[in-house]
């Protein structure tokens, strides 16, 4: 996507912005997995290499789809800086490696946030006529002079079930396999230049290590949530925990918190 990271990049270039999300929906049909890449994604994220694609593979496949959106002229936001706070997939049945997908994916619900402003990228994808898989990814753009409101709770870390080494390239191996090369997850200078001592891993990629932890305990047709916390600095030690519908990572200070219900 070097055409799109370029626009990007332009997109910090001051210009007047648009206030409102723009009315319009981008597609791509007839989307086939590519079985190497949709291995080494597995490898990566910790899945079990199957025909069967995990329920956050989608979303890599509609993220060329997605930055297109993001890097619109008429996109009220530069897509460099927005922070990634919250995703929610809903798995309505099994998709297998070798189907045909229509994927779509449209802005939605701008919203006022205590640091700024809130919008939704909504996706989803279709086998024939039947919607397979959908999500509602949620960004965040900061404004300047807004403040965080503390909700006055100490956290508290729940109890762990696992305990995970987090290597310093999960950032480069997870840009490799995803298609994002969002220079705060590949680049030391690129995470110091948006206020990070390291690189960073990808909220996906978290959500997708959970996923891989729980492979034997989701039904077949589910939705998770989650929302993403503090962001992990590479390399880390991270604890995973695991109560029923519900599921953390975390180290000294949450990173995600998730659950899954039946869809």
């Amino acid at each position: 996507m070097p055409g799109t990271t370029l626009r990007a990049a332009l997109g910090l270039i001051p210009r007047h912005r648009p206030g409102t999300l723009p009315d319009l929906e981008l597609a791509d049909r007839g989307v086939t997995v590519d079985r190497d890449r949709l291995a080494a994604y597995d490898r990566v994220c910790g899945f079990r290499l199957s025909d069967r694609l995990p329920a956050t593979y989608p979303h890599v496949l509609a993220f060329p789809l997605s930055m297109r959106l993001l890097t619109d002229p008429a996109f009220p936001f530069p897509a460099i800086g927005l922070v990634h706070i919250a995703n929610t997939i809903t798995l309505r049945r099994p998709i297998d490696a070798g189907e045909r997908l229509d994927l779509a994916v449209r802005p939605a619900h701008l919203r006022p946030h205590d640091r700024g402003r809130q919008f939704d990228i909504v996706a989803s994808a279709r086998a024939g006529d039947e919607t397979v898989w959908e999500s509602v990814s949620t960004y965040l753009s900061r404004s300047g002079n807004s403040g965080t409101k503390g909700t006055g709770k100490e956290w508290e870390p729940p109890a762990s079930t696992a305990t995970w080494r987090v290597p310093a390239r999960v950032g480069v191996d997870y840009a490799a396999v995803s298609g994002d090369r969002n220079p705060i997850h590949t680049s030391r200078l690129g995470a110091r230049l948006f206020g990070f001592p390291r690189t960073i891993a990808h909220g996906m990629w978290s959500k997708a290590r959970c996923l891989a932890a729980l492979e034997n305990r989701l039904p077949a047709a589910y939705t998770v949530d989650v929302r993403f916390k503090q962001p992990i600095l590479l390399p880390a030690t991270v604890h995973f925990a695991y109560d029923g519908d519900r599921f953390d990572l975390f180290g000294n200070r949450p990173h995600l918190a998730g659950h899954v219900t039946p869809a």
